[in-house]
């Protein structure tokens, strides 16, 4: 039997690169294990792989409305310190977040994991 080696993907290769996120955890859905409420939109890079043998996750900043995908530009990189789970920052194109407000925005989530922003 042969075996593929499975590559992980850099999230670094797409900062500040425009990226197509499906949305699977829209405004106001519910964590399937911590049980909290999304208040951003929550997605994936398809076809990327992450250390968790999922998707590389994605926040979406400055979509107020659910969508179900998103197409935008990555400002930055949440890279978690005790955590392999990286989530990349994806906004309009032309909207930028400072780290405070990228750290207020996730807080609901990223509270729970010590983390640098990348940008």
């Amino acid at each position: 039997m042969i075996y593929m080696k499975k590559e992980y993907t850099n999230p670094k290769q797409f900062l500040n690169e425009i990226v197509k996120v499906g949305i699977d955890r829209p405004i106001g859905s519910t964590h399937p294990k911590r049980y909290f409420i999304y208040p951003i939109n929550y997605g994936f890079v398809p076809d990327t792989l992450s250390p968790d043998e999922e998707a590389l996750d994605v926040y979406v900043l400055g979509v107020s409305e659910k969508i179900k995908e998103f197409e935008g530009k990555c400002i930055a990189i949440i890279h978690r310190t005790n955590d392999e789970d990286d989530k990349l920052i994806v906004v309009p194109d032309g909207m930028n977040f400072s780290d405070e407000e990228i750290r207020e925005l996730t807080n609901f989530q990223e509270k729970f994991y010590k983390s640098v922003i990348i940008r």
